[in-house]
């Protein structure tokens, strides 16, 4: 009878536990629908529900550069080819690297070191972390940059790329097109493309990409560009213009579409835990997050001065204290308050790499948000008084920027992001890196 009589406390409170419980998650459901709807651009959380990666009908797209099947394949070949590495300074890094060496899907689509390294570096490690300086080049003759590789997850839905937005001809860039002919880069803007085929189109050029028709039938991939530009008149087919496009293409299609946050956002409410749930609500509400990361990417066209420290307090190459990049915004416009001012990142798979904001100055999710919670410059060249009016303290306890990481950690990652990488070039080359150090650690020789 004392069994029986145990057993059922036990089931009793057991129930009134699952019964105390099941509000409590009903609750962070409702706060966290309702947070969202009130931060969305439309009033929705359906707005923030991405289009999924093989829908080219309806995934954002520039007018000029419509998504084919075609077009968005040989982009995937093409961004991991290491054989169009043709314009390298010297012999030994000829046809050794791709787009991917900086923009690598295992590291969320970023470098794995503090600073990508193209043309001049050698080696990968697991994940791009022992990329180095090949002992052939000088640090001024690297294919580097000054301010750490974008996500490039999810760009469809930027509208201007790079950390001042300087590239596209429409969104913020129109009324600057006094400034396009005053900086080389953007001379481009004057075709009229969006932001990313505008920056690929200058990439390829900066990145010492080649493309011309003899060395795509050596590569295999002739037959593949004639159909994904059969419309392009042979004689202006076979440009690295042209295949910007097609490079642009398949980036559209990098969508984080498996990250648990866009499940629950599809009505999978199993999908988050209750404390990544505490930390979308703080996202969305206390923690300001929202103000500036609103977009479907959960970044934006705003430029904001933070005050973070810039690439060249980094151990680095070929940056300085008087890199244009350190300007932010005003590199580009000369706006005096665009002054340190840097475009809002996409913010998925964050976890995926340790070092965060346009100088890889900071190395942890912890320490990201305590400096967002702060709201403090750490540039000597930024006061206080100089940084944005959407920065500031917020006033989080120890449980809360353990909650609001938890989110950013794990919520928003996308567990499966090698499904966008080719299983093999038509080339044959080992990617993203064919040097021989590379070949090493990536299980080519």
């Amino acid at each position: 009878m004392k069994k029986i009589l145990f057993f059922s406390c036990i089931v009793v409170l057991v129930f009134a536990c699952t019964k105390d419980q099941m509000p409590s998650t009903i609750e962070l459901d409702n706060q966290l629908r309702q947070n969202i709807e009130a931060a969305s651009p439309d009033g929705t959380t359906s707005f923030y529900i991405l289009d999924d990666e093989d829908d080219l009908e309806n995934i954002p797209a520039d007018p000029l550069n419509p998504l084919t099947e075609a077009k968005v394949e040989l982009g995937k070949f093409f961004f991991y080819e290491t054989g169009l590495a043709q314009d390298a300074l010297k012999d030994s890094g000829l046809g050794t690297y791709s787009c991917a060496t900086c923009h690598i899907p295992e590291a969320g689509f970023r470098p794995g070191a503090v600073q990508g390294i193209a043309d001049g570096g050698e080696g990968f490690g697991v994940n791009g972390e022992k990329r180095k300086k090949h002992s052939d080049y000088e640090g001024e003759e690297l294919d580097v940059q000054g301010a750490r590789a974008l996500n490039i997850l999810n760009v469809a839905y930027v509208t201007n790329t790079f950390w001042n937005g300087q590239f596209g001809a429409h969104g913020v860039n129109i009324g600057t097109e006094d400034r396009w002919d005053d900086i080389h880069d953007t001379q481009v803007n004057h075709y009229g493309f969006s932001g990313l085929e505008s920056q690929n189109m200058e990439g390829l050029v900066a990145h010492r990409i080649q493309i011309n028709k003899p060395l795509l039938e050596e590569l295999g991939y002739l037959e593949l560009y004639d159909e994904a530009f059969a419309d392009v008149p042979e004689e202006e087919r076979y440009t690295q213009q042209t295949a910007s496009l097609a490079f642009s293409a398949y980036l559209r299609t990098l969508l984080s579409t498996r990250a648990p946050f866009q499940d629950w956002l599809k009505g999978d409410l199993n999908a988050l835990s209750p404390n990544q749930k505490r930390g979308a609500i703080l996202f969305f509400g206390k923690a300001q997050c929202y103000r500036c990361h609103y977009n479907e990417n959960l970044g934006s066209v705003e430029f904001h001065a933070l005050g973070v420290k810039d690439m060249w307090e980094q151990p680095s190459f070929k940056t300085g204290p008087e890199d244009r990049r350190n300007l932010g915004r005003y590199g580009f416009t000369k706006n005096p308050e665009d002054m340190y001012a840097f475009k809002v990142p996409g913010i998925y798979n964050m976890r995926d790499t340790p070092f965060y904001f346009h100088g890889s100055s900071v190395t942890s999710l912890e320490d990201l948000v305590e400096f967002k919670n702060l709201a403090v410059s750490e540039n000597n060249l930024i006061s206080n008084d100089m940084l944005s009016e959407k920065f500031n303290p917020l006033f989080l306890s120890e449980s809360e920027k353990e909650q609001l990481v938890e989110f950013l950690d794990e919520s928003l990652r996308d567990p499966d992001l090698t499904r966008f990488k080719p299983d093999y070039l038509l080339s044959g080359n080992c990617f993203p890196n064919n040097d021989p150090k590379s070949r090493l650690d990536l299980g080519c020789d």
